[in-house]
């Protein structure tokens, strides 16, 4: 009977690689880059894409951020692997606690992290791996580059500059989940945390007119009792007084998250809003667990014994280290959700014919201080409130300007769009 399943479950499972691999090759032809639309005068839009920095200022392409910092780590990198390359497949190539080292350049992983226009013709952005971070300025005409805040467990994100060009308020993520505000001034200098809690805050931005004032999105953290992280609560728009200290709740609902405040110069507020997605553990969860249980079971087995044969023979059960695993364009993170893209981009709405990474529900609102709300876009995975009232958003795969009447007009293209930030009145 076990047998039977078991070839069953095997069966299953090659069917839908296969189908899986089928719709794999389907997404890469339909999300291939597509030219640039027409950009409007002194307008320049950045944004990440697979942890990679772009910039486009005018009609052309968008450029790539090549940044020096990256290239002498990557130089470093290649030097150790020459040196080390004599110990790949011994034993001296397994790491005290039980690991193999990779000498591959693994070390090199940095990734761009936020960005942001600080000058006419410069950027802002914080660089990091998986144990330094760093922030650096980079002029777009000169290529200079400039350090300016760089150490170990430093996790910026959410850049964004106040109206004087002097303070940087951003996220600054700590290692046990739970993320704060933080601000600092240009040069790197100053840097301070002013927000606490169990919580996850992010998103800030500073509020038009009062210089000591920022909004950001706030959502609390639920523990298990040994003390990781069993679920995260739904995210609310809190306002912080950074003088007094003093805090209190903007907008608050137990069915929706509000991410990314934005005011704007005559005191509009802006925000996403989504569905709330509650923590849960279903009976189809318990029946997927019972089913793979003897899989997982047969993977933590060939590990250990995987861990045996390079401590004693040197050599690994599988060629060489095994496969390197790489990022999947199926299921992907955008603003702390997992979505899976291959669904999306067969069920969701199209933007002017560009199908979205995310749902329909995820709606950009601008709400007037008399409670009045409107939904200006749908479909929107991150937006930028440029300083001329305008607004750009991106549905995950591309990036739009809104006009005045609501119409959405195409930017740029790309297969995964994240953070997104615009800025008008550039030189070109």
């Amino acid at each position: 009977m076990y047998i039977l399943i078991g070839v069953v479950l095997i069966v299953a499972l090659i069917a839908w690689f296969y189908r899986a691999a089928q719709s794999r090759s389907g997404i890469a032809e339909r999300t291939g880059n597509a030219a640039s639309a027409a950009m409007p005068a002194g307008m320049a839009v950045a944004y990440i894409s697979g942890g990679r920095l772009f910039c486009k200022t005018d009609n052309g392409p968008a450029r790539e951020i090549s940044s020096p910092y990256i290239q002498q780590v990557v130089d470093r990198v290649e030097r150790s692997k020459e040196r080390n390359a004599w110990k790949q497949g011994t034993s001296f190539q397994v790491a005290a606690h039980g690991g193999v080292r990779d000498f591959e350049g693994a070390g090199a992983g940095i990734q761009f992290r936020s960005a942001l226009f600080c000058k006419d013709r410069s950027l802002i952005y914080f660089l990091s791996d998986n144990a330094i971070g760093g922030l650096f300025s980079f002029d777009l005409d000169t290529g200079v580059e400039l350090r300016l805040l760089h150490k170990q467990r430093l996790d910026l994100s959410d850049l964004q500059v106040d109206a004087s060009g002097s303070r940087i308020v951003a996220c600054s993520a700590g290692p046990d989940g739970v993320s704060n505000i933080a601000t600092l001034d240009v040069e790197g200098n100053q840097f301070r945390e002013v927000t606490a809690g169990d919580t996850i805050d992010a998103a800030p931005a500073w509020v038009p007119g009062e210089p000591d004032t920022i909004l950001y999105q706030s959502a609390g953290l639920a523990r298990s009792p040994q003390g990781y992280v069993a679920a995260t609560g739904h995210a609310t728009i809190q306002k912080l007084n950074m003088r007094s200290g003093s805090v209190h709740t903007v907008l608050e609902s137990s069915t929706h998250d509000f991410l990314q405040p934005r005011v704007s110069a005559d005191g509009v507020l802006h925000f996403i809003r989504r569905p709330y997605e509650r923590p849960g553990y279903s009976a189809g969860n318990i029946l997927l667990d019972t089913l793979l249980f003897p899989f997982r079971l047969l993977r933590a087995v060939f590990h250990y014994l995987n861990f045996f044969s390079l401590m004693y023979s040197r050599k690994p059960l599988t060629g060489a280290a095994g496969p390197k695993v790489q990022a999947d364009i199926k299921h992907i993170i955008l603003k702390g959700r997992q979505i899976d893209a291959e669904k999306a981009l067969r069920k969701e709405n199209a933007i002017n014919g560009v199908a979205s990474l995310v749902p329909r529900s995820w709606e950009l609102v601008s709400r007037t201080s008399q409670g009045q709300e409107t939904v200006l876009a749908t479909n929107v995975a991150d937006y930028d409130l440029l300083a001329d009232g305008s607004i750009i958003y991106s549905n995950g795969r591309a990036v739009f300007s809104l006009g005045r009447g609501g119409q959405s007009s195409v930017l740029l293209k790309e297969d995964l769009i994240g953070d997104i930030v615009g800025r008008t009145g550039v030189a070109v």
